[in-house]
């Protein structure tokens, strides 16, 4: 810089000077000059925009880029709208300060002050409420599909959604208090004189939530396994911190507290290693004995040819049980761990099994006939 040469104030540059000359005016409107009420306008534009961009192109870009799960895709995802309009009044309440601290704007000071404050007190409450809709994406940074441990990290996903939104409930009620000058003290001052009757009142829903814990710990079923409970059977879809939800087969949704799941008995058809298949066969009573064990032998050894069949040194075919007017035939066979290849196992079953006895010249039994 050489000898007389000014020196720039500082934030006054190129931006600030033009502003100064756009906003330079007569009152036009609540102590706005056109200029300047054409600035905030555009500010306001830029803000909208701002908010559009960052939930349909932002946030998906970032979630996509981060997230484990395949169900999180940045073309289809749109953030919850709150964070679009969080976004938007953060964007207008920077620029409004920027504009105030470093040009001359001709407008009415305290209109100003008071639209920065405000677009930053929905700021937070945006903040808040996108928080709490983003708590739902959780599963996304938990669940890596695919993983041997996708059931328990889903389960552990629904547990922290939960948490979560309780999380942002308690922060948003203090935060609130904090925004429109309401005085705490006085209630977390009473919360330690009514301590004690609110531990009780809520003893049931403190054994709930560490029945959620334990849960999680324990792992007796993950959300997806099919399970039998006090009565109730079904597909675990949901794990809370008080609550467990389990769609029926008439698909109706059971609410059971997380405490009596933890109390109970819980039989988890979903760990089972493999599914048994127990068909048994009654012929008549004058059945060729030499005929029955040739019909014993001959649908063991095709049933463990299956590839569907598993633990073969269990599997066996027995004459069982001996009546006035008939012979039981007794079966004991293991499938693969799916009730589709069960179902359809046990249909080939049969009817092999139907074959077998008419090559054996092997009647079935009918009550209804009298010999």
């Amino acid at each position: 810089m050489q000898d007389g040469e000014e020196t720039p104030a500082e934030g006054v540059g190129f931006p600030a000077d033009r502003l100064n000359d756009l906003m330079v005016g007569d009152d036009f409107f609540l102590g706005f000059s056109g200029g300047t009420m054409g600035v905030v306008i555009g500010l306001i534009v830029l803000s909208v925009l701002g908010g559009i961009i960052s939930r349909r192109y932002l946030f998906p870009k970032i979630m996509d880029f981060i997230s484990k799960s395949d169900r999180i895709d940045g073309k289809t995802l749109l953030a919850p709208k709150s964070l679009g309009w969080m976004m938007g009044f953060l964007i207008f309440s920077e620029m409004m300060s920027w504009l105030q601290n470093n040009s001359e704007p001709v407008w009415d000071a305290s209109i100003a002050e008071n639209a920065i404050e405000w677009s930053f007190t929905f700021f937070l409450l945006g903040m808040l409420l996108a928080a709490y809709r983003l708590v739902d994406y959780l599963d996304a940074f938990i669940v890596v599909e695919g993983e041997e441990n996708a059931a328990s990290r889903r389960s552990l996903a629904s547990v922290a959604e939960s948490v979560g939104h309780l999380v942002v409930a308690l922060l948003a009620a203090f935060v609130v208090a904090g925004l429109f000058g309401l005085n705490l003290n006085g209630l977390i001052a009473g919360l330690g004189i009514t301590g004690l009757a609110l531990a009780l009142a809520a003893r049931d829903s403190v054994a709930n939530i560490f029945g959620a814990i334990s849960i999680i710990i324990d792992q007796p079923f993950n959300v997806g396994d099919w399970i039998l409970v006090e009565g109730i059977e079904g597909e675990v879809v949901q794990i809370g911190l008080r609550t467990t939800l389990i769609r029926s087969s008439a698909d109706t949704l059971i609410t059971i507290p997380n405490s009596n799941l933890v109390n109970s008995p819980v039989e988890n058809f979903s760990q089972r290693r493999f599914r048994r298949i127990r068909p048994s066969f009654e012929f008549e009573a004058d059945s060729d004995p030499s005929s029955l064990k040739q019909f014993c032998e001959k649908l063991l050894e095709k049933v463990k040819e299956d590839s569907r069949a598993v633990k073969e040194e269990d599997s066996w075919v027995k004459v069982n049980a001996f009546g006035p007017s008939m012979v039981t035939v007794s079966c004991n066979f293991y499938s693969v761990q799916s009730s589709a290849s069960q179902r359809e196992m046990t249909e080939d079953i049969l009817l092999l099994a139907k074959g077998i006895a008419a090559d054996c010249r092997l009647t079935f039994h009918e009550p209804r006939l009298r010999r």
